[in-house]
């Protein structure tokens, strides 16, 4: 299959590298710098290029602020028939632009990034499927996915949307509050070295991408779920209430089992 990636960045390189030894792969980017380091793939800087391509998928990697932008720029060039794709984290305004397009899509959203992941074994990584997506496109991402060993999961825009809320809001969340408090330490246990290595990769990520996953609509009541239990557990601290502390640390076992 010939397939198009949108995007030399993290996440456009691994899908790349992944493909480009089973498909005709080609990836696009306006800054050749980025492409340096690309290998058994086809360099495209101009959009004469993609036409020559013809792409039969099309896999946007580009940044979330970018990734409608960079479907409108590319549209006009590729065949109508080609399938068009997306992994953004965050899905606003897509659903709304896959609805006015003449091209079959497909919307997934790997759970896992190379900041954080062991890309040599993601058998205890997550990737959703968003369930409105073309048939043909799910199978194929269905089966990449599969042979990545990721755990697979497929869910409406909707559940998507309330799902990340959850799992990337509260800790993106609860490290900014850590880092908002930091200080520098000489001597810094093992657990404050732990939290300070989730932060610097939270904050190598883009504003933007930060930013939207923050934006979603159902963080709110996240956010205030956290600020509850910072009360009550502020209360306790206060009071210096054993019973109540052993309580409070006999429920949050239970929560992460």
């Amino acid at each position: 299959m010939k397939i198009l990636i949108l995007g030399a960045g993290k996440m456009g390189s691994f899908f790349a590298d992944v493909l480009s030894f089973e498909h005709e792969v080609g990836i696009y980017d306006t800054d050749p710098q980025r492409l340096r380091f690309t290998f058994n793939t086809q360099r495209m800087t101009t959009m004469e290029e993609i036409e020559a391509f013809k792409p039969e998928l099309l896999i946007n990697a580009a940044t979330v602020k970018y990734t409608i932008p960079a479907f409108e720029a590319v549209l006009p060039h590729i065949p109508e028939s080609c399938i068009i794709s997306d992994i953004a984290s965050v899905k606003t305004g897509l659903p709304e632009f896959y609805a006015k397009v003449k091209h079959p899509f497909v919307s997934t959203h790997p759970m896992f990034g190379p900041t954080f992941a062991n890309l040599s074994n993601l058998s205890e990584e997550n990737t959703i499927i968003i369930s409105e997506s073309n048939h043909l496109g799910k199978v194929f991402f269905k089966d990449l996915y599969s042979r990545l060993h990721l755990n697979i999961f497929e869910y409406t825009f909707k559940q998507h949307d309330e799902t990340i809320a959850y799992s990337l809001s509260i800790p993106f969340a609860s490290t900014m509050v850590f880092a908002s408090i930091m200080k520098h330490q000489d001597a810094p246990g093992t657990t404050f070295k732990k939290h300070m290595n989730i932060a610097r990769g939270l904050f190598s990520e883009d504003d933007y991408l930060i930013s939207e996953i923050l934006f979603n609509p159902h963080t709110s009541e996240q956010l205030e779920k956290i600020q509850e239990n910072l009360a009550h557990l502020q209360d306790i601290v206060a009071r210096k209430d054993s019973a109540a502390m052993q309580e409070y640390l006999t429920r949050l076992r239970g929560n992460i089992k």
